[in-house]
Formats: structure tokens, sequence, C-alpha cells
């Protein structure tokens, strides 16, 4: 198994693997089969260019696309300490191997490098408690609920709100001074 950031070559695989992820799932994801199926290939392809600012990362047995989970830095100044975890998809067949584990390890790494990065969040459907057990193994707590934050095929799901603490390379818990700003 290979864990490697997505390219856009990567593109066409990791279109598939989400599509197929909302067409089994869609409780699982805030987004919908039907807002992601007509996005057109070359917006995917410049969401993994290199200058993007965006990081997808692929777990791949050869070339075959088997899982793949995104993390990103929160924007603006007083958010600019957290990051986030999201787009957690393991094809069924890879599902029960670790593959979602070592996904998870791989952004969190990447993540933990970020400087000044205090936290990461994540959100989560509720009752969907295989990945509630994945997150809590790895360090993420339970920290808000949302009611009815989904609605379904006419059935509303709550989202739970999860957060880790980032402990290395933190320097004490204060803010970074604010700067003035240019006239």
């Amino acid at each position: 198994m290979q864990i490697r950031r997505l390219v856009p070559a990567d593109a066409p695989a990791y279109q598939a693997l989400r599509l197929a992820a909302l067409r089994e799932s869609p409780a699982a994801f805030s987004a919908s089969y039907e807002d992601e199926c007509g996005t057109p290939l070359p917006a995917i392809e410049a969401h993994m260019a290199p200058d993007s600012g965006r990081y997808r990362f692929g777990a791949f047995d050869g070339d075959a696309l088997v899982g793949v989970v995104g993390v990103g830095r929160e924007s603006g100044y007083k958010l600019h300490h957290k990051a986030f975890v999201g787009g957690m998809v393991v094809a069924p067949a890879w599902r029960k191997q670790g593959v979602g584990r070592q996904l998870l390890a791989h952004a969190l790494a990447f993540a933990d490098a970020m400087p000044g990065l205090r936290q990461v969040t994540l959100t989560i459907t509720a009752g969907n408690a295989p990945a509630l057990a994945l997150y809590a193994s790895m360090g993420f707590c339970v920290f808000g609920q949302e009611p009815r934050a989904l609605c379904v095929g006419g059935q509303f799901h709550d989202t739970i709100y999860m957060l880790r603490e980032v402990t290395t390379g933190a320097a004490g818990d204060r803010c970074a001074p604010a700067a003035p700003c240019s006239p």
C-alpha cells in the first residue's frame, strides 16, 4: 500500500471513487451525488495542482486508488491555528484492512507539521460507529453534535464534531500577536 498526495492525473480515479461513495452512502457526506456528478474533470484536476493549497492523499494498491482523505488549514488570521480533515473514502473491498487508519495517520502527520497548528477538526454523521471508533483511536474527541444537520431522502441526520489537539511543536497556549493593519 502506497500513500501519496494526489496529482491532477489522479482526478479520474478520484472522481470515480468519490461518486461511488456518495451514491453508496449518501448520509455520510454533506455533498451529494447530484451536486458532484456534474463536476468537470478540469475543476477536480485544478484542486489537485501542487499550488492549489488543497491536499488530498490517496491510498494505492499498485495503480488502483482504494482510498482518499483530504486535509487543509483554515483560512483567515483568527483561524490559522486550526486544520480540518474530511472527505475520507475507502473502497468497500478495502475496508477493515487498516487503509483508513493509514490514510488518517498520513493526513495527521502532514497537518502536525504545519507551523503553529494547535488543533485538527472533523465531522462525521451520527451513527457511523466504525468512523467514530477510528477517529477516537487516533486521538479525536467529540465536542459537539448538530441535530438535523443533513437531510437525505427526507430523513434527517445529526453531525458529530470532533477535535484532536496538536501538541508537538506548539509554542505555549498563546495566539500569535496581532500584526498592525496597513493603512
